[in-house]
């Protein structure tokens, strides 16, 4: 493969300079180091005969060669030693055929035509020495093609370099990697693009061979690479391509795509640094597994529809949602069909046509039947996909197996309604009961009270009556249990109807003092009252606002020391009355407030045992003040006391009527 041109020699040797230019010593040498002219007086310096096309390097001796000539490593070989582009430009010395030193400066001149040669003059005296333009001018003149009349210039092959300096041009604007090596020696020329790309600079080239810059794990394949065009003499002028890391100056890594060609003992190797692009496609690569990942933690995957195609591009997740494997199903919107649900049949394709007409994104459900039986529920979500028309060209969305939630909230909506139904039942029974037991209870209730009065006679032995006052009094406690079982079921069932009076709120207040006054006096409590607004009149329901009163009373009374203070306050407020029962009794800890509200709680076990009760009369007490439209609030510490705030609207009618308006909405 030739890659310099030698230039051509003179056309028109009667243009060739005369007279004392002939006597002075002068040479004339093209790019290729070719001899174009030479004087009679530079002749002297020859060592052999000079003839036209020789190189000047067969007929020079140069006292320093390493000063004149450069060396042969940027894309220089050997074989091109002789290129006019080794001689540098400036004096050197040069030693005569008879031995004698003459000094001789060398300068480049540029032809009309862009071409370069090179001008050797000897130098003569002390003097400084310049050009003669003259002299010049004419060697132009010389070297030009003579003119044809009748015929145009032949013009060069397009795309063909006009000489080595347009080549090397090109070579090294190229982004490739280019070199060229001897058979198994170290590297003879490279360009631009591959010392930038590498970092090696000529001499450290000239020390290694294709192979030296390899990465370890890739000599291998690129040895065997060699070896065959190497050493099989059918692969001469064969191009093979290699892709292999290389090692640079600086010791990184760097990939490149090589493409290796034999012309005779010479390799020539173009490479292209595709780093960038393997980075990318790794970047790709794990983004691309992290979204596999993602999606089969999620159970989703994602899909994509061309209208008008016959298939649908699934990811891997939803080939594992319909119990498929990628390469034994081809997900059609037929083949999709065949696996869904035979009550969702034919809704994927409607719901395709929807979006297409509408232009919309939509939403739907369905069931996916595989084929081992298993049914799943999937959710699907899709988006269009318009062109600059508006019209949609594609859809694409995402599939998401829902049925571990959908079983869950078919469980969770079954037990739901189980409870109810039980709750409902338990409501019932409780409310069933109690009337069943209150009737037998009043009666003996009523009878025990005539025996204890001795209504009907004396009873013979005055034990009896204590049994009989005990019997009494456990009938009375029974039923207030019982009692407040049933305002329970009444009020979780909804069925607790409020029988709304305007009432004086301090009589009645004053009216339920009075009748704890008993209790008090036996537990050695006194209760004292601060109301603010005597006449304050509220619409309530007297005999819940009553048994709210007794609950907050008896809890008060339950639960103080002997010898403490119940204090009951009643002040107004701007649309509601605030009533506070505070005590100084054992308290209840921070970590059972929210628990005493609820039915059947007490604030701790050992309260259960000391204090008798269900646990029903605070939870009771909340419901009723909520179903006025009040609040109820507790504070306590325990070993200081309790404080219980009610606030009750002025008139509960406008929160019930309110709270219907609502419901109805």
């Amino acid at each position: 493969m030739t890659i310099f041109q030698p230039a051509a020699a003179p056309q028109n040797p009667a243009d060739a300079p005369h007279g004392a230019d002939e006597a002075a010593g002068r040479i004339v040498i093209g790019r290729d180091g070719a001899i174009l002219h030479m004087t009679p007086g530079f002749a002297a310096l020859a060592h052999g005969d000079w003839r036209d096309g020789g190189s000047f390097t067969d007929i020079l001796r140069f006292a320093d060669p390493d000063e004149a000539l450069r060396s042969a490593g940027f894309f220089f070989s050997a074989n091109h030693a002789q290129s006019g582009e080794m001689l540098r430009e400036g004096v050197h010395e040069l030693i005569a055929a008879d031995g004698a030193a003459v000094t001789v400066q060398f300068d480049r001149i540029t032809a009309p035509d862009q071409r370069v040669f090179i001008l050797g003059s000897v130098i003569t005296g002390d003097e400084s020495f310049s050009i003669d333009d003259s002299f010049a001018q004419r060697v132009l003149r010389m070297m030009e093609p003579a003119p044809q009349k009748s015929e145009p210039a032949p013009r060069g092959p397009i795309g063909a370099a006009a000489d080595d300096g347009a080549l090397l041009h090109f070579l090294n604007m190229s982004n490739d990697l280019m070199a060229v090596a001897q058979h198994g020696g170290p590297f003879a020329r490279v360009n631009g693009a591959f010392s930038q790309a590498l970092g090696y600079t000529d001499a450290e080239l000239q020390q290694k061979n294709f192979l030296d810059i390899v990465h370890p794990d890739d000599k291998a394949q690129v040895r065997n690479g060699l070896n065959g065009l190497l050493h099989d003499d059918t692969m001469d002028g064969h191009i093979i391509d290699v892709e292999a890391r290389v090692i640079t100056a600086a010791g990184d890594t760097r990939n490149i795509e090589w493409r290796l060609q034999r012309d005779g003992t010479a390799i020539y190797s173009v490479g292209r640094d595709v780093t960038a692009t393997k980075r990318h496609e790794a970047a790709l690569w794990r983004q691309k597994q992290q979204l596999d990942e993602a999606q089969a933690i999620g159970h989703m995957g994602h899909w994509q529809w061309t209208v008008g195609a016959e298939e649908i591009d699934f990811s891997d997740e939803i080939y594992r949602i319909f119990g498929m494997a990628r390469g034994s199903f081809v997900p059609t919107l037929d083949h999709i069909n065949a696996l869904l649900h035979r009550r969702d049949v034919g809704r994927m394709m409607q719901a395709f046509q929807r979006a297409i007409i509408e232009k919309n994104n939509y939403d739907m459900e369905f069931r996916v039947v595989r084929p081992d039986g298993d049914v799943r529920f999937v959710r699907c979500e899709g988006r269009c996909e318009r062109d600059e028309y508006g019209d949609v060209t594609a859809l694409f969305g995402i599939m998401h197996d829902i049925t571990e939630r959908t079983l869950y909230e078919r469980d969770l909506r079954a037990a739901k309604e189980a409870a109810e139904r039980a709750y409902a039942a338990k409501s019932q029974f409780l409310a069933n009961m109690s009337h069943e037991l209150r009737t037998p209870l009043n009666a003996i209730i009523g009878f025990s009270e005539m025996m204890q009065r001795q209504l009907l006679g004396p009873i013979g032995t005055e034990r009896y009556i204590d049994y009989i006052a005990g019997i009494r009094e456990s009938g009375e406690h029974l039923l207030d249990l019982i009692s407040d079982i049933l305002d329970m079921s009444k009020i979780e069932a909804g069925k607790y109807e409020l029988d709304l009076e305007e009432l004086n709120l301090a009589k009645t207040i004053k009216l339920a003092v009075h009748m704890m006054e008993g209790r008090a006096q036996e537990s050695q409590t006194r209760i004292s009252t601060e109301i603010a607004n005597l006449d304050r009149i509220v619409i309530a329901d007297r005999r819940a606002v009553m048994q709210i009163l007794l609950n907050l009373l008896s809890n008060a009374v339950k639960f103080s020391n002997s010898g403490g203070i119940v204090r009951v306050e009643c002040a107004d407020r701007e649309s509601y009355v605030s009533i506070k029962v505070h005590d100084n009794g054992i308290g209840i800890p921070a970590n059972k407030l929210k628990d005493v509200l609820r039915p059947f709680e007490q604030a701790a076990s050992h309260y259960t045992r000391e204090h008798e009760g269900t646990g029903l009369g605070l939870a009771i007490t909340k419901d009723l003040v909520e179903l006025h439209g009040g609040t109820l609030h507790i504070e306590s510490s325990v070993g200081v006391g309790t404080t219980v705030t009610v606030r009750l609207p002025f008139d509960a009618y406008a929160h019930i009527k309110k709270k219907k308006a609502k419901k109805a909405d």
